[in-house]
């Protein structure tokens, strides 16, 4: 198990602010060590920032290549028995509850296809009945029928339940701890299943035992006071994946917290230099690690920031139930910023000198 508690404390120990020459000294060696990424993350000279920004360019083209991996999420589901005070589906918040049937999820799927995607990112509720198990595992095989890559982004499984799903085709699993401060985590995750911190932290594993390829982890910027040190050790904790489990394909995100319709939740703010900040010095502590950016971020921010660390971007996100045979107004889990259409993301990308991909052949 990931000793978070050990790798709070290394934090904690190390994260005084650098020198400008120590940074320099940091950026010049070939592999950083956990304390110089406590150190850069601590660090705010804008100078090393830019140094760090074209190291961070030239790692992920030599991992990665000019592409950028495009992936939309299908919301099937806002059905949800856990108390997340952050969240729009909070079983707290008194919503039109909604679960697409099966028909109409092939319809949004179908839709989907036809904007070029081949990978699909079905997300629901922490739905823990077992009627919503079974209807996952439905949407799963439908999925099958059209896309290359099956991820999922739920509440935790089983062994059993993550073996159930990729024995009809699931390939990925994206699973946020949100927050590793523990304090934090139960103050935000009032009642649910959610609430169990640890188990939490254990099921990407069982994922990763019962036989996924490619997980997703992250946290959820702006829950914590202290977000340097979520980011911190949610790189950590991909540190520990990666060497327990070579084969798979890691990916991090860093979501900021965005509004959603009814929320009365006060959070942190993030501003766009520390995300940048966090975006940079992880490509250089994980240097074959996928790194995600979703809608939650503006179109200018996430310009910005093709080549400069990020490899996979969602594209054209509806965050309610449905929303891409027709427009739904069903309640959103959170208003996106970057709602641009795909065509344009696309454009956008190939004016960077980059190449938008619709398939991981990392994977295939």
């Amino acid at each position: 198990m990931f000793n978070f508690e050990e790798i709070a404390r290394l934090y904690e120990e190390n994260k005084s602010k650098p020198s400008r020459e120590e940074a320099i000294e940091i950026l010049n060696t070939e592999d950083l060590s956990d304390k110089d990424y406590i150190k850069l993350l601590n660090c705010d000279d804008l100078d090393i920032l830019e140094v760090a920004a074209r190291k961070a360019k030239r790692l992920t083209e030599a991992y990665f290549g000019k592409n950028i991996f495009l992936y939309i999420p299908l919301y099937i589901s806002n059905y949800c028995s856990s108390g997340c005070i952050y969240c729009g589906y909070s079983c707290f918040n008194k919503i039109e509850r909604r679960r697409l049937s099966l028909d109409e999820v092939e319809d949004e799927m179908l839709a989907i296809k036809r904007k070029g995607f081949n990978s699909i990112l079905l997300l629901t509720g922490e739905d823990d009945t077992k009627e919503g198990f079974e209807y996952l595992k439905s949407a799963i095989k439908i999925a099958k029928k059209y896309f290359s890559e099956i991820f999922i982004e739920t509440g935790p499984l089983s062994f059993e339940g993550y073996k159930e799903l990729i024995d009809e085709g699931l390939v990925g699993v994206t699973l946020y701890q949100e927050t590793y401060d523990l304090n934090t985590y139960e103050a935000v995750h009032l009642i649910g299943r959610k609430r169990n911190f640890v188990k939490r932290l254990n099921a990407i594993e069982e994922a990763i035992r019962a036989g996924v390829k490619e997980v997703n982890i992250g946290c959820l910027l702006g829950l914590s006071n202290d977000f340097k040190k979520d980011v911190f050790l949610t790189a950590m904790h991909g540190k520990y994946l990666l060497k327990k489990y070579p084969k798979i394909e890691l990916s991090i995100s860093f979501p900021r917290i965005r509004p959603f319709e009814g929320m009365n939740f006060i959070y942190t703010k993030v501003d766009d230099l520390q995300f940048v900040k966090f975006i940079v010095y992880t490509r250089l502590i994980l240097k074959h690690v996928g790194i995600n950016i979703s809608t939650r971020e503006s179109k200018e921010l996430r310009d910005n920031l093709i080549g400069l660390g990020v490899t996979k971007m969602s594209a054209e996100s509806k965050t309610g139930v449905g929303g891409y045979v027709k427009d739904n107004p069903s309640p959103k889990q959170f208003e996106v910023s970057d709602d641009r259409k795909v065509e344009e993301i696309i454009m956008s990308i190939k004016s960077k000198g980059y190449n938008a991909e619709f398939t991981n052949w990392v994977m295939l």
